[in-house]
């Protein structure tokens, strides 16, 4: 997938507008408890800072739904880069209009500024395009590294191409050549983890990852469909009767492709979802009818492990249970940690999975951790991102 990045462009004297993903977690207090995102787009920024370039940064945060929310303000964010960088980061009280301008006009090269929540505009997610002008107003150069975004079509990822020069940053390049490595030539045994709530959210990864592995471990609360399908009960588990046909065919398609899909022999169960409840392993033959899963068992970690030794390459998304309760967390730290010792290409999609990972401290471990949520479930089911078309030179 050839496309242009900073690397493409003279950047030094220029304004470069970038649009990153800060959607942080961060408390009332704007205590930013995960500044992983920020980080990712060091790189990028790094990058501008050294080739003399005037970095204008942009970003949402949270759902204000196109009005000013105190609480949603980016200069916590601001504040944060400025002390990773050990360089001031001026946040502003607003991201477009005659006052940004004038400051940005008297920005010197390598200096930055954060414009205030995109999203406090009802522009952005609209993609208004008199608020895509009044933005690149600001700049030369337009530079997307919000890989995490690009499956909107809002006005800082589309919009903006329609007015300036739009390249990749260094995060976008790496998210788009690790997720594209995955389909092209990849290293073999190729195994893809699937998990997570629901089977809705990863039908489309299935789908198009089937024919290209060799092997798919289920787990997860969308191992439930799957199991019922198999004519197995799963107590009061939720289950999305509705894609069991889609299911069926993926298993069609995955006999006649002579792809191993391997299910949860024993689970862990409890009758509700908290850190008080009483849990139990069972084999996948006697979970009981006022139990639900929660994660997987001692016997499936050990035959998920032993396939996964064999692999040289493997796609994971979707947690194997419910880590955020700690005592539903052991399936998926197991796997993490087997993932992280293992001699292969090793990429995790964002979102929970990603979150889990970090959670255990394995994030440098991994060949690649993806920061984007949707975004990766939309990559990885072959679809085209809006913000990845757009780049100058995208094919």
């Amino acid at each position: 997938m050839q496309k242009k990045t900073i690397r493409d462009e003279e950047v030094s004297g220029k304004r470069v507008l970038v649009r990153v993903d800060f959607n942080v977690p961060m408390d009332l207090n704007g205590v930013i408890e995960d500044d992983t995102r920020i980080r990712a787009c060091l790189p990028t920024i790094m990058y501008l800072i050294q080739h003399k370039a005037r970095v204008i940064l942009c970003s949402h945060l949270g759902r204000p739904h196109g009005k000013v929310d105190e609480h949603l303000r980016l200069k916590p964010v601001a504040r944060r880069l400025s002390e990773i960088l050990h360089k001031q980061v001026k946040p502003l009280m607003e991201s477009i209009g005659a006052g940004v301008e004038h400051i940005v006009s008297e920005m010197q090269n390598g200096e930055i500024v954060l414009l205030e929540n995109l999203r406090f505009y009802p522009g952005e997610e609209t993609n208004d395009p008199g608020f895509s002008h009044d933005l690149s107003l600001l700049a030369d150069i337009y530079v997307n590294d919000a890989f995490g975004a690009s499956h909107r079509a809002h006005a800082s990822i589309v919009g903006l191409a329609e007015y300036l020069p739009c390249v990749a940053g260094l995060l976008m390049e790496k998210e788009i050549e690790q997720l594209s490595s995955l389909f092209e030539n990849p290293l073999r045994p190729f195994a893809a983890i699937m998990g997570g709530a629901k089977v809705a959210d990863k039908i489309g990864i299935l789908e198009n990852i089937i024919s290209k592995v060799d092997i798919v471990l289920i787990g997860g609360g969308m191992g439930a469909t799957f199991l019922e399908g198999e004519g197995y009960g799963v107590g009061v588990s939720p289950v999305e009767r509705n894609k069991m046909e889609m299911v069926k065919k993926i298993q069609q398609k995955a006999e006649t492709l002579d792809v191993k899909i391997f299910l949860p022999k024993d689970l862990i169960v409890a009758e509700k979802l908290e850190s008080s409840a009483t849990v139990q392993v069972v084999s996948v033959d006697d979970i009981p009818g006022n139990q639900m899963i929660v994660d997987i068992g001692p016997l499936t970690i050990k035959e998920f492990t032993n396939e996964l030794k064999k692999c040289k390459t493997v796609a994971w998304n979707g947690p194997m249970g419910v880590f955020e309760i700690p005592q539903f967390s052991n399936g998926t730290k197991s796997i993490a940690t087997v993932l992280a010792d293992l001699d292969a290409t090793t990429v995790i999609g964002g979102g929970s999975t990603a979150e889990a990972v970090t959670q255990f401290g394995l994030t440098d471990h991994m060949t690649h951790v993806s920061t984007g949520g949707g975004a990766s479930l939309q990559f990885l089911s072959g679809k085209t991102l809006p913000g990845i078309e757009v780049l100058a030179g995208f094919q």
